[in-house]
């Protein structure tokens, strides 16, 4: 195979259809040694009319990466290639199972046209998208990665390719059936759990209930404890401005949190609140929590942005399989003008191979 510097891959017969298949992860198996081996990380490109393929060879382009953990990436070949080539990056993309340390594997799904438009949403890219994310999945249940690492997808485009589902959460919690999930954010310190994800205002604020905030704390409780091989500290953030000043500026602390908080104490879990929402990230930022329990979307997101912008990372707690994505979407406005931050991807890749490590680590001492 003819595998010039900075450029990739095999050339395809353009007579030849190119279908989305399945039947690619049985062609080329990744081997697998018995003996201590680098995190094998599956990585979708997100969409491609986005920032997401471009963000993901940025990161790959530092050698230190591609030597802490063998990086398998998942979208159109061809696609990664020509944006490569544009972008001059200084390492080959070799075909699935070439196991080539300086180089970095694809698997070629080419389900993507030779001409698109960037910048937009389409159910060409939203469709590819998704196909790369049910990939990922096959190749996880397969044993052939460790974990998945994602790049941003367009909820819209999605939808337009004919996959009904809000986001990455809900897509990968269906495909591996699983029932109880979290969206989180790890930046720095601070590890921050989701009561509620995409939904207007008033939906969010109608779930801050007693029962389902004991159920969130038992959850953050056992997934943050898994993962930090320790019981873990648990800080619970207020709905009202501090936390309702005892009753000045609302009820829902004393009406639904501390009951909730109170419940889960007495079951021996290490939980205290509700705080104050304008501290209390920073404290856990600061490493005074193992966890903050977010009451709704942005609570948790604003929070981990000022603090941690570019380097926070989405992590799905509650899913079979290890999942960390960017913490910012697709950035159409910017898609192909090769000046998109790439730190965020970065460090989802690096905490993705840090928690296989661990997983690993925890599994030999269990």
């Amino acid at each position: 195979m003819d595998r010039p510097r900075g450029g990739v891959i095999w050339k395809r017969n353009e007579e030849e259809p190119r279908p989305f298949t399945r039947a690619i992860l049985f062609l080329y198996p990744l081997v697998m040694s018995s003996a201590p081996r680098r995190p094998v990380i599956g990585i979708t490109i997100g969409d491609a009319a986005g920032i997401g393929p471009e963000i993901v060879l940025r990161s790959l382009d530092d050698a230190t990466l591609r030597r802490s953990a063998r990086c398998v990436v998942i979208g159109d070949a061809e696609f990664l290639s020509k944006t490569a080539k544009q972008l001059s990056f200084n390492f080959d993309l070799v075909e699935i199972g070439v196991n080539d340390p300086p180089s970095v594997e694809v698997l070629d799904l080419a389900n993507l046209p030779s001409q698109f438009n960037i910048g937009v949403d389409a159910a060409v890219t939203g469709r590819a998208s998704a196909e790369n994310i049910i990939a990922a999945v096959d190749l996880w249940r397969e044993g052939k990665i460790d974990a998945v690492c994602t790049a941003p997808i367009s909820k819209k485009a999605i939808s337009l390719g004919g996959y009904d589902f809000p986001g990455h959460t809900e897509f990968l919690a269906s495909l591996t059936s699983t029932e109880e999930f979290r969206m989180s954010f790890f930046a720095g310190g601070l590890r921050t759990v989701l009561l509620s994800t995409h939904l207007p205002i008033l939906a969010a604020i109608d779930l801050v209930r007693t029962e389902n905030i004991v159920k969130l704390i038992r959850f953050t409780d056992r997934e943050l404890s898994k993962l930090l091989a320790r019981k873990v500290r648990i800080a619970v953030a207020g709905l009202n401005p501090h936390a309702s000043e005892a009753g000045m500026f609302g009820d829902q602390e004393a009406r639904e949190l501390v009951p909730a908080i109170e419940a889960c104490r007495s079951e021996g879990i290490d939980v205290t609140g509700p705080y104050s929402p304008d501290t209390i990230f920073l404290r856990g930022f600061n490493g005074e929590f193992d966890g903050v329990v977010a009451l709704y979307h942005d609570q948790a997101t604003i929070a981990v942005k000022s603090l941690s912008f570019g380097s926070g990372v989405n992590v799905t707690l509650g899913l079979p399989l290890i999942r960390t994505s960017v913490d910012h979407g697709t950035a159409f406005d910017i898609a192909g003008k090769g000046v998109a931050d790439a730190s965020s991807m970065t460090a989802a890749i690096k905490l993705a191979a840090e928690l296989v490590a661990s997983s690993q680590r925890n599994a030999e001492f269990c």
